[in-house]
């Protein structure tokens, strides 16, 4: 008998075992796959020596979450290493132009400057308030939605900022990333780089609530810079599991959860493929998406239908293709050998080409032209590849999770099995016009589809690697579903934790956390 049973071995169900087993909790985590990690895994998926992070890359939110801070010692001590980079993210543009953020603020305005002097002093104004703004923004990210935590730190970000301030946050909150961009910079390249943040979720520059991420992820790598772990992602997933163990949790791998059992209304425990039962006294937490847990996990009950509806309509976002090279030298960037520095380069020409592409991939076309988000592990971690000889972490947006068609008009298969490898030639070929030279450079090379996401992770339903769209009728109070924010459900003892759950997407640990404290009855 355990006291709580987690189904997932992603970092959230992890940060949870953890906490639960540091207050004393009897806890077993049971992960369907071979290895941890859900969508934070590194692997040799290409040449030997060759480590790549399959999907999540930069580790920010992690090294600045609530739960690192708590756990901090114990999970450096169980190996967890970052690696900073300076250089954060930068944009490349058609015409050989570029414009990148490093966490030295002069380097940036000077770049800014270059387009628009007047941008340039509006960036540094920004980024000069931002140590302020976020110490009200942040809190209220890392509070239980809703809650008292969370009223309180509106109240007091109301009293120490006053009305107008409170205003602007809430028209950031709802704002898209063009109205929020077009309000404060007159410089369209450097809205493009601000706007391509909305692109690593659901947000085109002109969908409500983009607005947020864009402003808070480029003001928070001009502030902090950028985390990537020492050696790969699994860095935070090693540290995890190892520092579960000596606190007397229990890690069971490959071993999948076919049905979460009910007794007297309540979760009880899990039956495994094979018929063993493992039992939970109280609590069942599900670091699963939900559409699989109503769906799949749980047995069919009436009272429960209206719930089971809403919860199938839980939306995906747009899907998402990674390709992994390895290669011999890094990208001979054409707008210049600075680009070689960064952890980022994003192409996303402009909010016009972003919009595009979002509209083509939703209609279920194959974009003609993707977002890519070009990641440069190697240039901050060497250790990630044999001496002299790089990785390229390469993530392909906005994709449809079922293809309808092409709108290059010139790939006719509308199975991601049979596309997969004609539409990432595409994307490389889109690379090699940014950074010509590239193809000569590729030692190998591994392609994974939406569909492939998705296998990899069932949690990346459709391979949305997001899971779950963000937009507002999905996110904050609205997630998963209204009346259900706060990691409850309708079955007693039975909890969600996970990207589909607030605070949503990124390596984060907060609703991992935020549910384990909860349960912990922590004083909030």
């Amino acid at each position: 008998m355990y006291d709580a049973i987690v189904i997932g071995a992603g970092h959230n169900g992890l940060a949870a075992a953890v906490h639960l087993a540091a207050k004393g909790w009897k806890v077993a985590v049971v992960e369907r796959a071979d290895e941890p990690g859900g969508a934070v895994k590194t692997r040799a998926v290409t040449l030997p020596g060759f480590q790549h992070d399959l999907f999540a890359m930069n580790l920010g939110l992690f090294a600045g979450s609530p739960f690192f801070a708590a756990y901090k010692d114990g999970l450096v001590k169980h190996g967890l290493e970052f690696t900073g980079a300076d250089d954060c993210f930068a944009s490349a543009f058609p015409d050989g132009s570029w414009l990148g953020v490093s966490r030295e603020l002069s380097a940036t305005t000077q770049r800014i400057a270059v387009f628009s002097a007047l941008d340039a002093e509006r960036w540094r104004s920004m980024a000069g308030e931002f140590p302020q703004d976020a110490a009200h923004i942040f809190p209220l990210l890392g509070a239980p939605m809703p809650s008292w935590l969370a009223a309180r730190s509106l109240w007091k970000s109301y009293r120490a900022k006053g009305g107008a301030w409170f205003g602007d946050l809430i028209r950031l909150v709802l704002s898209s990333s063009r109205e929020f961009l077009d309000t404060h910079f007159e410089g369209e390249k450097l809205k493009a780089m601000m706007a391509a943040w909305g692109m690593h979720l659901d947000f085109s520059p002109d969908v409500a609530g983009g607005a947020l991420f864009a402003y808070l992820e480029s003001m928070a790598e001009q502030s902090f810079g950028m985390a990537i772990g020492k050696g790969g992602a699994a860095t935070v997933i090693n540290a995890l599991t190892s520092y579960l163990k000596e606190l007397g949790g229990e890690l069971h791998l490959g071993r999948s959860v076919e049905r979460i059992e009910l007794n007297g209304g309540r979760a009880s425990g899990v039956r495994l493929a094979g018929g063993e039962m493992l039992t939970a006294q109280r609590a069942v937490i599900a670091n699963v998406h939900p559409r699989l847990v109503f769906g799949q996990l749980l047995a069919k009950d009436p009272s429960r239908a209206a719930f089971d509806a809403r919860i199938a309509r839980f939306r995906s976002g747009p899907s998402t293709m990674m390709i992994h090279l390895a290669l011999s030298d890094t990208p001979d960037w054409a707008a210049g050998s600075e680009l070689k520095r960064f952890a980022y380069v994003h192409l996303a020409p402009s909010l016009e080409a972003m919009s595009v592409t979002y509209t083509q991939a939703m209609a279920g076309l194959l974009p003609q032209e993707p977002v890519l988000v070009v990641g440069q592990p190697t240039a901050i971690d060497p250790s990630r590849a044999p001496d002299g000889k790089h990785v390229l972490w390469v993530q392909v947006r906005a994709l449809p999770a079922t293809i309808r068609g092409d709108a290059a008009g010139t790939i006719k298969a509308t199975h991601w099995d049979d596309a997969k490898e004609s539409y990432a030639a595409r994307a490389l070929d889109l690379i090699e016009r940014y950074a010509p030279g590239l193809s000569g450079k590729i030692l190998g090379r591994a392609a994974f589809s939406p569909l492939d996401l998705e296998r990899e992770n069932p949690n990346l339903i459709g391979g949305d690697s997001t899971s779950g769209s963000h937009h507002l009728d999905q996110n904050f109070l609205m997630r998963p579903v209204f009346g259900w924010s706060r990691y409850k459900t309708p079955v007693r003892n039975l909890y969600l934790c996970g990207a589909s759950t607030w605070p949503g997407a990124g390596v984060n640990a907060g609703s991992g956390f935020m549910l384990a404290k909860m349960l912990a009855g922590d004083p909030s």
